[in-house]
């Protein structure tokens, strides 16, 4: 773009950070310093609210930025990733939302330590909430870099430093001052945009080819260079049997990971009752189908207007796909037109990010206070000590999001987000399963279901392709690559449910029948819930 029209951009750009802020420095005026509010913002939303406000935190780069540019890349099988993140919430619909609301208070291991010994179970399942945090954070940072760095018109890897550093900071900043009722509604405003920013693309997208799916798919598969292959399964996962397994492991990552997803499950708190958080769910799953199906005419969309070669240009994994198919949709790079589509598309994207590091922290510095420093040291005043050592912690994981992300910039947003499911599915949705589901489960099998799977999850990321022995390793002048598989998760998923079976059957404690009917009462009744 040129000089005047970037100016514009990131005018345009610059106007939603400001509103974010003014939303969090408001909210954070009227806000008490209890525990309570500031974890779940006084369990006072809607579930129309807090299902847009799930919607907003689950609709993250990976999704906007990852899965377009995945599409646009590799056809039928970056489609494969919208179908996980979508078929997941059928698992948290059916299995957890209720559940969780019932029995929790403000995290995934309140549930767990209802029926068991607190401090061991606590410690682990902080520890596991704070390292999938962690994780999923790395990919926002990531695409805030991609993102950023083609706003400025430098894709550099000091540009991209820059920008990985201002979300940070500004993520801090929104949960130390705002807590969860600002992290809600920067969450739902986002929503909104995202949604609308969507719609208004994919229409373009459709008039561009005159309504015609057909031409534009067929479009999309010439400018791949792989013609019909690009319409079909195999294009990167269906080259040998490790890519075949990859792709399994993969479909169990994302189908399985979403109900372990801290950030997720703590907002089933924010709503006054169960029943409100079952219809949280239902509203989320359709705003969520909604845009997945936009993003795939994305993706195709991306493919064959802008094309593949142009985005991988642009960025190698594809992060940037959708700011580039608005600046074509838009008139060009030097028309008015597409430099206000772009600032658009671009503050959309940033939102995005922004809300959901947002709610990414939250959950993982609620983590370190309630659960990890809760345990590890009681006292004085606990809950105002918790709230500030949240605070604190916020600021501490920040710090240690930056640091990967600008380690991390090269590789696709959605996949980053892929390993992140992964450890969740292999850590926390063992445990939170057996708690909610099984009689003899032990504090023992509670704390080997968490580090069973935990544990061999990040030493099999470490062990493969992703961080040592390919081009686009993390280290790729290194060579300690054992595992041949990107995603662990076909292989650390059972692992954790095994681990949490061992722990039990080996125990010498017995169950504690009595606080299990207790729980399982309070699950599916409600009856005595916070």
């Amino acid at each position: 773009m040129t000089g005047d029209h970037q100016t514009l951009a990131l005018l345009l750009f610059s106007v939603f950070v400001a509103g974010t802020l003014a939303i969090t420095t408001w909210v954070g005026r009227n806000r008490h310093g209890s525990a309570e509010e500031f974890y779940t913002g006084g369990r006072l939303f809607t579930p129309m609210e807090n299902g847009f406000a799930i919607a907003g935190d689950y609709m993250s780069a990976a999704s906007f930025l990852g899965v377009t540019g995945l599409i646009a890349l590799f056809g039928y099988d970056g489609l494969l990733y919208a179908v996980g993140f979508l078929v997941a919430w059928l698992v948290v619909l059916l299995l957890v939302a209720e559940l969780v609301r019932n029995c929790g208070r403000f995290t995934l291991a309140d549930v767990v330590a209802a029926r068991m010994s607190e401090r061991p179970v606590r410690i682990a399942a902080g520890t596991s909430s704070v390292t999938v945090s962690v994780l999923y954070l790395v990919a926002q940072m990531v695409g805030a870099g991609s993102l950023v760095g083609l706003l400025l018109g430098r894709t550099g890897e000091a540009a991209q430093a820059w920008a990985v550093i201002g979300v940070g900071a500004l993520m801090v900043i929104y949960v130390s001052l705002g807590g969860m009722r600002a992290t809600t509604w920067i969450q739902i405003v986002k929503a909104v945009l995202l949604l609308g920013g969507t719609v208004v693309l994919t229409v373009l997208v459709l008039v561009r080819f005159h309504g015609d799916v057909d031409r534009l798919l067929l479009t999309a598969a010439e400018r791949s260079g792989h013609g019909a292959a690009f319409l079909a399964p195999g294009l990167k996962y269906g080259g040998d049997w490790s890519a075949r397994l990859d792709f399994i492991s993969l479909g169990l990552a994302l189908v399985l990971g979403t109900a372990g997803l801290p950030h997720i499950l703590s907002r089933f708190y924010t709503v006054p009752t169960a029943r409100a958080a079952r219809r949280s769910v239902i509203w989320s799953i359709g705003l969520i189908g909604g845009f997945y199906l936009m993003a795939v005419v994305l993706g195709f969309g991306a493919a064959a207007i802008v094309g593949p070669d142009a985005v991988r240009g642009s960025n190698a994994a594809g992060n940037t796909a959708v700011p580039l198919l608005a600046l074509d949709l838009g008139g060009g790079a030097d028309s008015t037109g597409a430099t206000v589509l772009f600032a658009v598309v671009a503050a959309v994207a940033f939102a995005t990010i922004l809300a959901v590091v947002a709610g990414i922290t939250l959950a993982s510095s609620a983590s370190v206070a309630h659960d990890l420093y809760a345990s590890l040291r009681r006292r004085g005043s606990r809950r105002r000590s918790e709230v500030a050592v949240a605070r604190v912690a916020a600021v501490g994981i920040g710090v240690l999001a930056i640091g990967l992300g600008l380690l991390a910039r090269d590789l696709n947003v959605a996949f980053l987000v892929g390993l992140a499911f992964a450890v969740a599915a292999s850590a926390n949705l063992p445990v939170l399963l057996y708690s909610l589901f099984w009689r003899g489960f032990t504090t023992r099998g509670a704390v080997w279901a968490v580090y069973g799977g935990l544990l061999p999850a990040l030493v099999l990321v470490v062990l493969s392709p992703v961080v040592s022995g390919s081009p686009g390793a993390l280290f790729p002048g290194a060579d300690f690559q054992f595992f041949p598989l990107d995603n662990p998760g076909l292989v650390s998923i059972p692992l954790g449910f095994l681990a949490g079976w061992l722990g039990t059957v080996t125990s010498a404690e017995p169950p504690d029948e009595a606080k299990h009917a207790e729980t399982e009462v309070r699950s599916l009744t409600g009856a005595g819930a916070v």
